[in-house]
């Protein structure tokens, strides 16, 4: 079988695993108790996040020529590291599939639906790697918008850790996924004549729903973490 196949498998087995373990390595406080299913799926995306982010950093700094041919240039760990996020979102995909109304999560599961089809060819192909390993810089934001889940979850909202990784969360979310998601769309159109019909018109697509999906998720962010705070601040006058 193919290797890439092998591994991809192998890491779904491995998050099912993590995530059955999870309610007894990171038990749910009482304020998540009524929705323990939630905090164990968190908490594994919260650590996928932490090694694909981490190891996409790692990839471009050990091969930096990647970064000058993300179609046919890549190094075994990149490819080995994209198998392994198809394993977790195929793995995440059934465990909301399993657990959440369809209602809740289409969303997501319409974002994995795309993530899972892109970065498949690109483990099947071996081509477009680099493309995929610089999708999963989005990663390094997820894990701050990730724990800021955990930390809603634990009724910690009004700490200042929560404070601290809201500013984080925001400024990650500028630089490694919409800057990261504008650059990746760029490069697109520049080699249009370079990338055939069918892995364009995808990756075009899948594009075009990540900036879509991004753009309300930003807002919502802003929303919520800045823009509600600012107006339950009391003015001098209300004081």
């Amino acid at each position: 079988m193919e290797r890439g196949l092998l591994v991809t498998a192998a890491s779904f087995l491995c998050f099912r695993l993590l995530n059955a373990r999870l309610e007894t390595l990171l038990p749910a406080p009482g304020s998540a108790l009524r929705n323990t299913w939630k905090w164990r799926n968190i908490w594994t995306s919260f650590l996928h996040s932490v090694v694909s982010g981490s190891w996409a950093l790692l990839g471009f700094y050990l091969h930096p020529e990647m970064a000058e041919d993300l179609v046919s240039t890549h190094s075994c760990s990149s490819h080995t590291l994209v198998a392994v996020s198809v394993g977790y979102f195929i793995h995440d995909f059934v465990d909301m599939l399993q657990n959440q109304k369809l209602l809740q999560s289409w969303e997501l599961l319409f974002h994995h639906t795309v993530v899972i089809t892109c970065f498949g060819i690109s483990v099947l192909l071996h081509h477009y790697v680099g493309f995929a390993v610089v999708a999963l810089l989005v990663e390094i934001n997820s894990i701050f918008l990730h724990l800021r889940q955990i930390l809603l979850m634990a009724n910690l909202a009004k700490t200042t850790m929560y404070r601290v990784n809201s500013l984080l969360n925001l400024g990650t979310y500028v630089i490694f996924r919409i800057s990261t998601l504008a650059w990746m769309t760029r490069w697109l159109v520049l080699n249009r004549e370079n990338v055939p019909l069918l892995p364009y018109t995808i990756g075009s697509v899948g594009m075009a729903i990540m900036t879509a999906m991004n753009a309300v998720l930003f807002y919502r962010l802003l929303r919520s973490d800045f823009l509600k705070a600012a107006r339950d601040v009391p003015s001098e006058k209300e004081k």
